[in-house]
């Protein structure tokens, strides 16, 4: 929608400080709303007055563009080859968004030459400067660029649904970013819920768990009930927090934008998001 949506947003959405910081969205499985979640967080985090870049690091299935309703003539594969600059493949969207479109396999990257490859992350780190936040959102699964992407954020939010496939399949990657040594903080967003009890219920189920089991602190991203507007605006190909700004599910994503917000980043981290995403690549 127009403009009065981003201010609806501005109002509702609460105010976040802190430094910059890489927030990665992951998923043990498909099908649990990943994607959107990524996409209308971002716009959330952009009307508290942040600069913000959504990046797909979806190499099979990339689609945050039918997410946001844009038809993205470039995406990250024209820019490793070199046909386009980053500029170009890094576009304005709705709600005060810039979005990078993922590309379909890692070809392109794997191949590349150590000098091309350093070229690409250094172009990559100098656009993540020009931000406050970079929401990635990645594959579904437990794959080695999944917890690339996870390993070098600053963040991870981990979504599931109520589902006891979900919950069995998020509770696998939290324990591979726990065995990998993660550094980062984790939150488990729990998604499509009947209720918030129910909800609640899940994530004291993972965090209890992910305590006892693996000696990790899981954080409470939040709890989003299933709402027919989210459905609604996939159809109609626009974000939900700025089609239907007064939902429920937009006021859920909205507080947990808010809360990410504040998450702390550690100063203290060496090298940058994208460099460190290599690392683990390769």
């Amino acid at each position: 929608m127009g403009r009065t949506s981003v201010e609806e947003l501005a109002m509702l959405a609460a105010q976040g400080g802190g430094r910059a910081k890489v927030i990665a969205v992951a998923s043990g499985k498909g099908g649990v709303g990943k994607t959107n979640i990524s996409a209308n967080l971002a716009i959330c985090l952009a009307a508290s007055g942040k600069r913000v870049a959504l990046f797909d690091a979806d190499f099979g299935l990339a689609n945050l563009d039918i997410i946001l309703g844009v038809n993205s003539k470039y995406n990250l594969s024209h820019f490793i080859k070199g046909v386009r600059t980053l500029d170009e493949i890094c576009q304005p969207v709705c709600g005060g968004v810039d979005v990078i479109c993922g590309m379909g396999g890692l070809d392109g990257l794997v191949n590349m030459s150590d000098f091309a490859r350093e070229r690409v992350v250094k172009s990559l780190e100098q656009l993540a400067e020009n931000y406050d936040v970079v929401v990635v959102d990645t594959a579904a699964g437990i794959g080695k660029n999944v917890c690339a992407f996870c390993m070098a954020a600053d963040h991870t939010v981990l979504v599931s649904t109520t589902e006891p496939t979900a919950i069995t399949d998020v509770y696998t990657l939290l324990k591979t970013l726990t065995i990998k040594d993660y550094a980062g903080s984790v939150s488990l967003l729990v998604n499509m819920a009947d209720s918030v009890a129910e909800g609640k219920k899940v994530y004291r189920q993972i965090a209890m768990a992910a305590s006892q089991f693996l000696d990790m602190k899981l954080s409470h991203a939040g709890v989003i009930v299933k709402d027919e507007h989210v459905g609604l605006s996939v159809k109609k190909r626009q974000p939900v927090v700025l089609e239907y700004p007064r939902c429920a599910v937009s006021r859920s994503l909205m507080t947990i934008a808010a809360r990410l917000s504040k998450v702390p980043v550690d100063s203290s981290a060496g090298s940058g998001f994208f460099k460190k995403v290599v690392n683990w690549l390769f």
